[in-house]
């Protein structure tokens, strides 16, 4: 991972971090509001616009990123992708708008999914365009690199909406108090985004027209395999909730959205970079990088594993303590899929940075068919189950679609071109999750308060999953080092130093330096712990009566 590309997760992770820390405290807060039944029509509501957006805006947010990262020489080549892309997003968004208001008026959303959510309909018309501008605006800064300036809009975003949306729910607006949230955060965004946007590259570039050498088809071609791809990917987000609301109460897909909420939060890495290698490793692509481009792919798979793994251990065994404690006595039902999503959600998170990568080649019709395999077990395997498990049955089904995705996507890697698994180290990280889980489980069982547990299996599961890796070699001692290394200075620094010593001393001596591996590990494991108390101990706080 060269140092532009890990400044630019460095700026992802930073944000996300944020909307983490945020989404943690307001996510309790809307579910004690609303109620399960409401919650669980405010999550179905947001995954039926989810998949509508799909074809509003995903080849536009996915195509102006990849495009503009590309290292090309044709004249004005910025100002043509941003013109095109803009064209595309007003036309789409104008149409996407009207017709789910002719939709909604006409009837047809009220005899597809009853007519007591008819209403929510026409808000969600009108976030349509917002959203359009929004997501176009932050995608069009990254794909200029400018992640400085996207991820605090996504910050943004999400205060803006937890500022409109809690109290308008809290004074009884419902449903549509947190819809209305989604809306004027999504305007302000998208304002302030486009003015970003007009300080690199004039707005008037919607009325250029590029030469006849313009690559139009092959971004249209992108963009309807964008729009493919995304479907799939979303229809594993949220068929499962979509399904479940038809065959179940709404409280149930409130207590089952619950889970979710909890198990995606795994992806909090993975998402980052998913989000920064797709435009970032289009310029190796375009460079013919391709050795580099592996050992990034196979790298950062065995680091999303460690982490996510160690993620995975820890929600597993304080499953008992914190959901009743971060959603309240009445999502107890809510465990028990989470238990059932966490596999899932790991190969999922290991899927993504490799999604990623194979999107910035450009070359889609192997991600699309790995995707579309995994989609469709999801498919099959939830029509199959929730009629007769309810929500069991969809965490069990959207678990094993989640974790297909990892297989598909390697076989999907190795056609585009990379082998993400050449210096992955699957055996040893599998052997140090599994040998890790043991005692931190134990310890969890161990600890009856739940509030001592909550403080100290974290950061002791922490060490003792680190110094496992360490041991079966899943985790080279300098190999932290040289990740800090990419961060900004002094941090990055100070690290390339000690990684750099490490490195020389196992040369020279052969043997693995362990007094700096500790002391890292304990540094890392102390830095976990605050975050965790600080997240959990502000969100109970809040979220008590």
């Amino acid at each position: 991972m060269n140092r532009s590309i890990a400044s630019g997760v460095f700026s992802v992770v930073s944000a996300k971090v944020v909307v983490l820390v945020v989404t943690a405290l307001s996510t309790p807060l809307l579910y004690r509001l609303l109620g399960a039944s409401a919650f669980g029509e405010y999550a179905f509501l947001l995954s039926i616009f989810a998949i509508y957006m799909i074809f509003v805006s995903s080849g536009i947010t996915d195509g102006v990123r990849k495009f503009l990262a590309e290292d090309r020489a044709a004249a004005n080549w910025s100002e043509h992708v941003v013109g095109f892309y803009l064209r595309l997003a007003i036309v789409l968004s104008a149409l996407g708008a009207l017709l789910l208001v002719l939709a909604t008026r006409f009837g047809v959303v009220g005899r597809a999914f009853g007519s007591d959510l008819t209403r929510y309909f026409y808000v969600l018309a009108a976030l349509v365009v917002t959203a359009q501008f929004r997501d176009y605006a932050r995608k069009t800064l990254m794909g200029f690199g400018l992640e400085r300036y996207s991820e605090p809009l996504k910050i943004l975003d999400k205060i803006g909406f937890v500022v409109v949306a809690v109290p308008l729910v809290y004074l009884g607006a419902g449903v549509i108090g947190a819809l209305a949230g989604h809306l004027v955060a999504s305007t302000l965004v998208a304002v302030i985004g486009l003015a970003l946007v007009h300080r690199r590259v004039s707005l008037s570039c919607l009325f250029s027209r590029p030469t006849k050498r313009f690559p139009r088809k092959q971004m249209l071609t992108f963009n309807s395999m964008s729009i493919a791809l995304v479907f799939l990917l979303m229809s594993l987000y949220h068929i499962d909730i979509v399904m479940l609301q038809h065959f179940r109460e709404s409280a149930a897909v409130g207590n089952y959205k619950a889970a979710l909420t909890l198990a995606e939060f795994l992806w909090f890495i993975p998402m980052a970079l998913q989000t920064v290698f797709v435009h970032s490793t289009s310029e190796l692509w375009s460079q013919n990088r391709f050795r580099e481009i592996s050992e990034l792919a196979s790298r950062t798979t065995r680091y999303t594993f460690l982490l996510t793994g160690v993620m995975a251990v820890g929600l597993a065994a304080l499953a008992d303590v914190a959901v009743p404690i971060y959603f309240g006595a009445d999502a107890m039902p809510a465990i028990t899929p989470l238990l059932l999503l966490l596999p899932g959600s790991l190969g999922f998170a290991l899927a993504r940075p490799v999604l990623a990568i194979s999107q910035g080649k450009g070359m889609l019709r192997y991600p699309v068919a790995a995707t579309g395999g995994a989609a469709m077990i999801n498919l099959v395997l939830n029509v199959a189950l929730i009629p007769r498990f309810g929500m069991h049955g969809a965490a069990i089904a959207t678990s094993v679609g989640y974790g297909s995705m990892f297989v598909f996507h390697c076989w999907s890697a190795r056609l585009v071109g990379f082998d993400p698994l050449s210096d992955a180290r699957l055996g040893r990280s599998i052997l140090t999750t599994v040998l890790a889980a043991v005692p931190i489980v134990a310890l969890s069982t161990a600890l009856t308060n739940p509030w001592l547990a909550l403080a100290a299996v974290p950061p002791v599961g922490f060490v003792i999953f680190v110094t496992f890796a360490l041991l079966v070699g899943a985790l080279d001692p300098a190999e932290p080092f040289e990740v800090l290394s990419m961060f900004p200075d002094p941090l990055g620094a100070k690290a390339d130093a000690i990684g750099s010593r490490l490195a020389a001393g196992g040369r020279e001596r052969g043997e693995r330096n362990w007094l700096h591996s500790l002391l890292f590990v304990a540094g890392l494991s102390l830095l976990v712990s605050g975050l965790t108390l600080g997240i959990l101990g502000s969100g109970i706080q809040t979220v008590t009566p």
